[in-house]
């Protein structure tokens, strides 16, 4: 929408594809908390914790504590796949055998048949017994990094001044580049790429003002920083990876004079890896019988990547495999299980049985579906397994728990295989039985929770998370890093359950998850057939099909605003809030959610907030530009949104109330991680839905239009949805026309030499 990319939380709806570097407007979109020229930069995520001294961890902390923990998996892989690389030194061994497999293939030669070779797996253990706890220990929290020195701040304070940089950036610079910050910027200027939300033409200026006439296009190091940050770029845009001829491309916008040789010097330094994945098999009529040398002759991609992405890919497709290749363990007799599913309505039998014989299971459906998951959860906890759910927000994990409670199973724990007093499902629920929501929650966990240790069942002896069967919602929200861990964290014999809508917007960090293994067809896939209810669910059905229906609305569930300009549609989006929905439905403002493609331009999140917050919260904005009682939009880290309200400002920062919890962000996080709320993008609301929900599309929003994005906002409303209409044609086309835009991952090859596919 507009000229202004979105921030990270949206940066999936216009920046999917490879990084373009001419001109910066098409490649990935900002990311949360960087303003239209790309100046205010995100500082590392250690630095938003905010509550204080809180006896539970707010859903916020418990997000950085699990960044943290991935953190520093990252850096134990990196410790065990190789050895340090000495700084400019000629590589040997698998090193060189990769550098020449490039040059192979980009030659048109047979690639090394050595370089990509991978040794032999070691043989797995065999499932031991989990060790029963009668209470999971209490988690111990890990320290967060330490800020920057003052000293090493003001240091590199003085370099960036020297260079003209705002001066502003020094906590992060420092942050980033750690000891020698100073010392190193100085030495390679352009190591300023490395903090968030620079961009090159930044870099370069900086480095100019440093460096003088030895400053140049054709510089080494310049074209290292530019290789690192397209690839960084990339990951914003949801790639894990990026092919050889997109970069090179790329990099050749960007100046850089030599990119085959930018590519090798970054793969030599080893800040970047090269991977050689087989493509599809060959077409229909070509001899399979041909010999080995032949063979070796099928067409390959050259991918290139972050080390980051590629050993948190890897590791996600090791975690994956041996989850699909392992025996679940048996929990309760087959008569037992069949006896759950017969007692189920007819999806949720389906996924009971399932989920029965199989490690990992993958369940689709809308929001009428999610009871499902539920019913599955409540039978395995009936007959005796440890089995949880995690959802992505405070708010999911509430509204679960409420389904779970309805399924007719209570999760509090009585001893120590966690069998409720009733044991029962359904109609066979105790009748005495009175459990709360609030009994039931503990079963239910967020995915940053239970990776934290803040929620959950804790871990075993061995590290593994102490349960039996994991229910993930909103599986499309997962990218690599996180699945990942939570891979690499269950238990042998466990069983996985990874249960979304395919229809809405893919996970805000890089990789497509869900996608990936629903097209890798290499487990059950079961698709409910529980359709959502009323005009609402039939619209956004039709949506998910590529149909725009016009539907009827007895109850003024959907109605269309149509508007001339993007002046007008701000004024009619305040008058929906502040007015019409509360009088027609009763729908308070408070609970009425504004989403529009974008942040900037004459209609975007900008306007529409500073237009709410002037009709609804008038104010100074004293804090700045906060009031108490304003609804906020904060993130924690980059990529993640947690809808809350202002509650007061002191000495120590703005105090949120976010999900019910306290959250105090300190006051130079204040611009990087607090946004007003009444408006957010579809990335923001995405695993959230509200009683009404106001659609505003402006004339200029047409070219950000997708179908999942149109399916994704119009399905985050309960019982009421405007739509501010003023694209004419480009709506029903983009839901059509336009589906998602495509990734770059290596998920779907590796799990291809693992798993063999299921048909």
């Amino acid at each position: 929408m507009s000229t202004e990319p979105e921030d990270a939380t949206d940066g999936r709806e216009t920046g999917d594809g490879p990084p373009e570097a001419a001109d910066g407007t098409h490649g990935a979109p900002e990311a949360e908390g960087t303003d239209a020229e790309g100046t205010t930069v995100e500082s590392t995520a250690a630095e938003s914790t905010a509550a204080e001294g809180t006896p539970e961890r707010s859903e916020a902390e418990a997000e950085l504590v699990a960044q943290q923990v991935e953190r520093e998996r990252i850096e134990r892989r990196k410790a065990e796949k190789k050895g340090p690389v000495a700084s400019g030194s000629k590589l040997s061994g698998t090193a060189a055998d990769l550098l020449a497999a490039v040059r192979a293939v980009e030659s048109g030669h047979k690639p090394v048949s050595t370089a990509f070779s991978e040794p032999e797996p070691a043989p797995r253990r065999a499932a031991p017994e989990p060790v029963r706890r009668p209470e999971p220990p209490v988690p111990v929290t890990p320290a967060a990094p330490a800020a920057p020195a003052r000293e090493a701040v003001e240091a590199v304070r003085a370099v960036l001044a020297e260079g003209g940089a705002p001066e502003s950036l020094a906590p992060q610079v420092a942050a980033v580049l750690g000891e020698g910050a100073d010392g190193g910027l100085r030495a390679d200027p352009w190591q300023l790429l490395r903090v968030f939300g620079v961009r090159p033409e930044q870099a370069d200026g900086f480095a100019r003002a440093l460096l003088g006439p030895e400053c140049g296009p054709d510089d080494e190091r310049r074209a290292r920083a530019v290789t690192v940050w397209l690839l960084e770029q990339a990951a914003l845009a949801g790639h894990t990876a990026l092919e050889m001829p997109a970069l090179t491309a790329a990099l050749a916008q960007r100046s850089v004079p030599d990119p085959d040789t930018a590519v090798q010097s970054a793969i030599a330094e080893g800040e970047a890896l090269v991977f050689q994945d087989a493509l599809d098999d060959a077409p229909p009529g070509t001899d399979r019988a041909e010999d080995d040398d032949e063979s070796e002759e099928r067409p390959v991609r050259v991918l290139v990547g972050l080390e980051r992405y590629a050993l948190a890919e890897e590791s996600l497709a090791d975690g994956l495999a041996r989850v699909i290749n392992s025996v679940p363990k048996e929990d309760g007799s087959a008569a037992e299980w069949e006896r759950a599913a017969a007692s189920a309505p007819r999806s949720a039998a389906e996924l009971i049985r399932a989920a029965t014989g199989h490690g990992l299971v993958l369940h689709t459906g809308g929001e009428a579906s999610r009871a499902e998951p539920a019913a599955l959860v409540a039978a395995a906890r009936a007959l005796g397994l440890r089995a949880y759910a995690a959802t992505h927000t405070a708010d999911g994990r509430r509204e679960f728990a409420e389904l779970l409670a309805a399924a007719g199973y209570g999760a509090a724990e009585t001893g120590p295989e966690g069998q409720g007093e009733s044991g029962a499902l359904d109609g066979q629920r105790s009748k005495d039985s009175s459990e709360s929501p609030a009994d039931v929650l503990g079963a239910v966990v967020t995915v940053a929770g239970l990776l934290s240790g803040a929620q959950g069942p804790g871990r075993d002896g061995e590290g593994a998370l102490d349960l039996d069967l994991l229910v993930v919602l909103d599986a499309p929200q997962l990218d690599v890093e996180s699945a990942a861990v939570l891979a690499e964290s269950l238990p042998d014999g466990a069983r996985l359950v990874l249960s979304g809508d395919p229809g809405v917007l893919w996970s805000v960090g890089p990789g497509r998850v869900f996608a990936d293994l629903l097209a890798a067809r290499v487990c059950p896939q079961i698709a409910s057939r529980t359709p959502d209810p009323g005009p609402l669910g039939e619209l956004v059905s039709g949506i998910g099909i590529g149909e725009l229906h016009q539907v009827d609305a007895p109850g003024k569930e959907v109605v269309i605003v149509p508007v001339r300009d993007a002046g007008e549609a701000v004024h009619r989006t305040v008058q929906l809030v502040a007015d019409s929905v509360p009088r027609a439905l009763g729908v308070p403002p408070e609970q009425t959610q504004v989403i529009t493609p974008g942040h900037g331009g004459a209609a975007g999140t900008r306007a529409l907030n500073a237009a709410l917050k002037e009709r609804l919260n008038p104010g100074p904005g004293r804090f700045g530009g906060f009031d108490p009682g304003d609804r906020i939009g904060y993130s924690p880290a980059p990529g993640r949104t947690v809808p809350g309200r202002v509650v007061r400002a002191d000495a120590d920062g703005l105090h949120l109330e976010c999900a019910g919890a306290p959250v105090v962000v300190p006051k130079e996080r204040v611009e990087q991680s607090v946004r007003h709320g009444w408006a957010l993008t579809a990335h923001q609301a995405v695993g959230q839905r509200w009683p009404a929900v106001v659609a505003v599309l402006p004339g200029d929003a047409a070219q950000a239009l997708t179908r999942p994005w149109v399916y994704t906002a119009f399905g985050r409303a309960e019982r009421h949805l405007s739509v501010v209409h003023g694209v004419e044609q480009a709506l029903p086309r983009a839901v059509a026309e336009v589906p998602a835009k495509p990734r770059t991952t290596r998920l779907p090859a590796l799990l291809k030499a693992q798993v063999p596919a299921s048909g």
